[in-house]
């Protein structure tokens, strides 16, 4: 018994990691598109949309927040027969720009219904097991040596990129600048 066990946790380990790394791809495209949306939110229209939003009952936030994945299924399917009948690349980036759209949708409605779809007692109940088995994974994926390589990289990477001087003339100078132009702009609106 001890050893089906074993050979179980061996054969499911990898699973557990492309589970864990995909709801890290989440996490980063949920805290992404929930920034994007803060930026949209501030145009008055869609500001009264969100006080709206936040003043529905329980039954019609749960549909409200229900309806980005609904709604995006029918999307994803055609990018799966336009996949099957030769254009691969069209239906890679619609499903790709459907996630991220359906991750921002789908950020900005929790954060606007989360305190009326926690008054229904499943959906918290519900919400916290998956939380706290997210966690599990995540925890178990941060715990081996493979993260831990990947994470001193990445650190190293940061270093460079923010200690690394181009030279003044270089594209790479240029493109900076441009970014930081561009990041400007974009925090004074």
């Amino acid at each position: 018994m001890r050893t089906l066990h074993r050979y179980r946790r061996w054969l499911f380990a990898p699973l557990v990691y492309l589970a864990a790394l995909l709801l890290l791809l989440e996490d980063w495209l949920w805290n992404l598109g929930a920034r994007v949306m803060n930026r949209l939110a501030q145009w008055p229209p869609l500001h009264r949309l969100e006080a709206w939003i936040c003043r529905l009952g329980p039954k019609a936030a749960l549909v409200l927040f229900v309806l980005p994945a609904t709604l995006l299924f029918p999307v994803k399917l055609l990018a799966l027969w336009a996949m099957a009948n030769g254009h691969p690349l069209t239906g890679v980036t619609v499903i790709v720009l459907a996630k991220l759209g359906g991750a921002a949708a789908v950020a900005r409605l929790y954060l606007l219904t989360r305190p009326v779809l926690m008054t229904i007692v499943w959906f918290a109940a519900l919400l916290g097991w998956f939380l706290a088995l997210k966690e599990r994974w995540i925890e178990r994926l941060r715990a081996t040596r493979a993260w831990r390589k990947v994470e001193t990289l990445r650190q190293a990477f940061r270093h460079w990129r923010q200690h690394a001087a181009p030279r003044p003339g270089s594209w790479l100078a240029r493109f900076r600048r441009l970014l930081k132009r561009f990041r400007r702009r974009w925090d004074t609106r």
